[in-house]
């Protein structure tokens, strides 16, 4: 092969190893985007705070989800330039993603070859708690792409050496860990992480004083934030402590990211007074010490969730990149023509065999419920002058984000709007003033949970929402849907029973006393010496009138 030829190769490929990755991933996240036309509820929270002026977010901001600021602020420019929309909603993450699978990319070839480099960024966009997040109105995937522009960055500086004209990636270095600390500060664990790649290959003392410098900034940029949001740090009171089968998810990565770090053998050798940079050096920290040490946080305050650290995975792709990259070596030494189909072969053998995580994260029933899919029942249901009550007040989100779903409603149990309120789900009445409103209504809709995921009520305005409809309400009509639930109530006749719950609803209607008790299995057969019992007429309703035109043929 002539130079030229070897000089077009080399370029070629420093393009494909980057250019590969990001359109793949780009191709899974515009897959399904739309989610069937779904939003849960983490994404509703950033529809309608996004749907916000400037200045009604920043007055949210001083009462709830400061951490979530930054984010919520690039939203709202989105929606504000697109519109609202599914697709604006999850397309920044997909966009993230991408750039992160390119940076994996990018890292990857320089420390372990092209193959390493082409199978990582490959390998990120299909790792299953990627794909949740690659389609998620959320900023946890913008983090990831800073996560690996920071890493990307800090490896270039590492294989240049000290010298004058570094600065500017050093400022960008710093830049983009602050921009990740602003987006969530817990991402700050990236720090100490390359903090242990800098201790693995013995970096010189002026590559630790730029480091902590750039790093110390960062720190300091994001410090008011951290301050201020611990504030508000109820809002993480509903993460539950860490539990042994919590840890199997972290346990599993830390192996596979083990397999992939002594799989890894770098072909450059060592100088003499520090040791190879290699992709273990990088990926297994990166993996590793957010993992870790949110692990450890969660020790003082239950703060371990998966999309925390979902940056960590930047390094889960890099030892898996490096992994593929030994495959394609040994396979080079007996089949060298084959050795270019390892890594496609196996990227494709993945994207089979993960096919239903595919299809299940691309599909309405992978997130816990459905606004837009309730707002639709509600707009089938309601009346004009209708009331509405939400339990829990959180519940009202789907309101927020189509309202007009909900036009024509009453909402009695609230007192100041999100927006008049500066929350996120506004301010709601005193209980009596709750019940006082409801008993003068003739018809309410209650949006709720699904029965498979509510919970008991335990706000007291929640409580007598809940103990006015069942003492002065019957229920008329009632749907779920993903997740989601809407109850139809009518006002209970004057003279007539209240609705008899459970076993004693029958006996109720027939004016006998309710004992509770599950009445016992009738005979097959006649009794020998008692005449035969006449049962109630089946056709009698719940209030012991016959419903004209309703007879069983």
């Amino acid at each position: 092969m002539s130079s030229a030829s070897a000089l077009f190769v080399f370029r070629r490929r420093r393009v494909l190893v980057w250019l590969v990755p990001l359109l793949w991933t780009l191709g899974l996240g515009l897959w399904g985007l739309s989610r069937q036309e779904s939003v849960w509820r983490d994404e509703a929270a950033t529809w309608q705070v996004a749907g916000r002026s400037t200045d009604e977010i920043w007055a949210m901001l001083a009462n709830v989800d400061a951490v979530h600021g930054l984010y919520y602020l690039l939203m709202h420019g989105l929606f504000e330039v697109f519109g609202a929309s599914t697709t604006t909603l999850r397309l920044p993450s997909v966009l993230a993603v991408s750039a992160a699978a390119a940076c994996v990319g990018l890292v990857g070839s320089r420390l372990a070859g092209f193959w390493a480099g082409v199978g990582g960024g490959t390998a990120l966009g299909l790792l299953p708690s990627v794909q949740f997040y690659l389609q998620e109105g959320r900023p946890y995937a913008l983090v990831a792409a800073g996560a690996a522009l920071s890493t990307l960055l800090l490896v270039s500086l590492l294989e240049s050496g000290p010298g004058r004209r570094t600065w500017p990636r050093w400022a960008a270095y710093g830049i983009a860990v602050l921009v990740c600390a602003l987006l969530n500060w817990l991402s700050l664990l990236a720090l100490p992480a390359h903090a242990a790649t800098l201790g693995w290959v013995r970096a010189g003392r002026a590559v630790w004083l730029r480091w902590a410098g750039y790093g110390t900034a960062a720190v300091a940029g994001a410090l008011p934030l951290i301050l201020f949001s611990r504030g508000q740090s109820d809002q993480v009171s509903w993460i539950p402590p860490l539990t042994w089968p919590v840890l199997i998810g972290p346990g599993i990565l830390l192996a596979v990211g083990g397999l992939g770090a002594w799989a890894d053998r770098p072909e450059r050798p060592a100088r003499p007074d520090r040791r190879a940079l290699s992709v273990a050096a990088v990926g297994l920290p990166l993996l590793a010490v957010p993992q870790l040490g949110l692990i450890g946080l969660s020790l003082v305050q239950p703060l371990f969730q998966d999309r925390y650290v979902l940056f960590s995975m930047v390094g889960l792709a890099l030892l898996i990149g490096a992994a593929l990259a030994a495959a394609v070596r040994l396979c080079a030494r007996r089949f060298p023509r084959a050795s270019a189909l390892v890594v496609p072969g196996v990227v494709g053998a993945s994207v089979l065999a993960l096919l239903p995580v595919e299809l299940g994260k691309r599909a309405p029933a992978s997130r816990v419920d459905d606004v837009l899919a309730v707002a639709s029942e509600v707009a089938g249901l309601k009346r004009d002058g209708d009331a509405v009550l939400f339990v829990p007040a959180a519940r009202r989100d789907t309101a927020l984000v189509s309202p007009s779903a909900f036009g024509g409603l009453a909402d009695v149990a609230l007192a100041a709007s999100p927006v008049a309120s500066a929350t996120l789900k506004g301010e709601e009445a005193e209980p009596a003033r709750i019940r006082e409103s409801l008993l003068g209504q003739q018809r309410v809709l209650l949006v709720t949970d699904a029965a498979k995921v509510a919970k008991a009520p335990s706000a007291e305005r929640d409580k007598a929402k809940e103990a006015v409809l069942r003492e002065h309400f019957r229920m008329v009509a009632d749907r779920q849907v993903r997740g989601r639930r809407v109850t139809v109530y009518r006002p209970v006749p004057w003279g007539l029973p209240r609705p008899a719950r459970a076993e004693g609803k029958h006996r109720k209607a027939e004016g006998r006393p309710c004992t509770g008790r599950t009445r016992a299995p009738r005979p097959c057969g006649r009794v020998r010496g008692r005449a035969p019992r006449a049962r109630p007429d089946r056709r009698v309703a719940r209030y012991g009138v016959v419903r004209a035109g309703k007879e069983k043929r």
